[in-house]
């Protein structure tokens, strides 16, 4: 039996169960054989030399946007209005059958939209090139999910559905799990929050399901089991998400209503590209040389999905070798209290703030007249050379 039929045969197991207290414990097992069939599903096979017919997309700019949808929803239309690359689009669908990049000029950052090809249902089981897109969508900083007003909910569960599958999750934030493997020891579970999902029982199957029995666990919230298996895997890819609704003039004023009042959901061109920003949490900062103006032409672009805002990341994208010889540094701008502070290496930056590095200066070799601090004797007095005697 193949590893697809094995995961329909869990999955039509787990429809059949009832949910109770009886067979939660039952259930929890079934979902760490289901999800650790997905992981074996999405790993190349054996003997294999390459990594397959992915799209060959070099990233570029300051963040990477993807388009994901069903065929023939306008995501090719909307790469054109956005970037002015041309994707052609036409009556039919999979009209577009690679990945096509275009750039974004948006508050002096370049910012890369990808138009996929559409995916259908099964796409996480190889359909349609469905692996390749979500493998796309995996090194994305944003997905944007463009649905067909007429059929959005529907088509909405299924792609969350799809993506989920091979390990996407999307507008959620890691569990607070604490989880370490050992060599020795046996299973410590300890939780620091009263938990309703799942008990110590339940965890120890889960573990043992995956051949885990010297480990360390610790719950900081109320997880769920799905949080647990979450954790345990440990390729799980959290990503925001935001859902761009298409074709609202066939719908009535009242279900447009219902989806503008629905989280994450945008209709407005007007808005997307702000919304984007918001949701990238890019933040621009613009450096300073001593004695000069602000250089406001050229940003340093940071994010908390690539790297981090502090100032030691500010330096480690400027340069490597420059955070040894930062002595402080003067921020402007809303992160700073006054104008200028002092800060330290640990400091957050915030969007257009102005920084100016102090350098440690270099030490003299030889030092000035009596308050020489650097000499060339030797350390111990017995190793230096003692002077002539005086001639009498």
């Amino acid at each position: 039996m193949g590893i697809l039929e094995r995961i329909k045969e869990i999955e039509a197991e787990m429809a059949r169960t009832q949910k109770n207290k009886a067979t939660e414990y039952h259930l929890g097992q079934l979902k760490a054989k289901l999800a650790k069939l997905r992981t074996q599903l999405l790993e190349p096979p054996k003997g294999s030399s390459g990594g397959g017919d992915g799209f060959e997309v070099t990233k570029f700019g300051h963040g990477r946007v993807a388009l994901i949808g069903f065929p023939s929803v306008g995501k090719s239309t909307l790469l054109t209005m956005l970037t002015g690359t041309h994707s052609e689009a036409a009556s039919y669908e999979f009209t577009t059958l690679t990945c096509i990049p275009g750039i974004i000029h948006y508050n002096d950052t370049k910012i890369q939209l990808l138009d996929l090809p559409g995916i259908i249902e099964g796409a996480s089981e190889g359909k349609g090139r469905g692996r390749q897109v979500i493998a796309v969508a995996k090194s994305s900083d944003l997905v944007l999910m463009v649905l067909d007003a007429s059929k959005s909910e529907g088509h909405r569960q299924i792609l969350t559905r799809e993506l989920e599958a091979v390990g996407l999750r999307l507008n959620k934030r890691p569990p607070q799990i604490y989880f370490k493997r050992k060599k020795t020891g046996g299973i410590s579970f300890n939780t620091t929050v009263p938990l309703t999902h799942i008990d110590e029982k339940l965890c120890y199957q889960i573990l043992h399901e995956y051949k885990i029995h010297n480990a360390e666990v610790l719950f900081r919230e109320d997880a769920t089991v799905d949080d647990l298996i979450d954790v345990i895997e440990g390729n799980r890819k959290y990503i925001k998400c935001v859902y761009v609704y298409n074709k609202i003039d066939v719908v009535g004023i009242d279900d447009v209503d219902n989806l503008a009042r629905q989280p994450n959901s945008l209709l407005n061109l007007d808005r997307l590209l702000a919304r984007m920003w918001e949701e990238m949490g890019l933040v621009r900062v613009y450096t300073k040389p001593q004695g000069q103006q602000p250089d406001f032409t050229d940003p340093v672009v940071l994010s908390t999905d690539r790297g981090g805002c502090t100032v030691e990341d500010f330096c480690n994208h400027i340069h490597r070798s420059l955070l040894k010889d930062v002595k402080y540094v003067l921020v402007w701008g809303i992160s700073a209290r006054h104008y200028p502070q002092h800060c330290g290496l640990s400091h957050g930056l915030q969007d257009e703030d102005v920084v100016q590095i102090v350098k440690k200066k270099e030490k003299e070799e030889g030092g000035r007249g009596r308050f020489k601090s650097h000499t060339n004797a030797p350390d111990r007095i017995s190793d230096r050379v003692k002077k002539a005697p005086l001639k009498t």
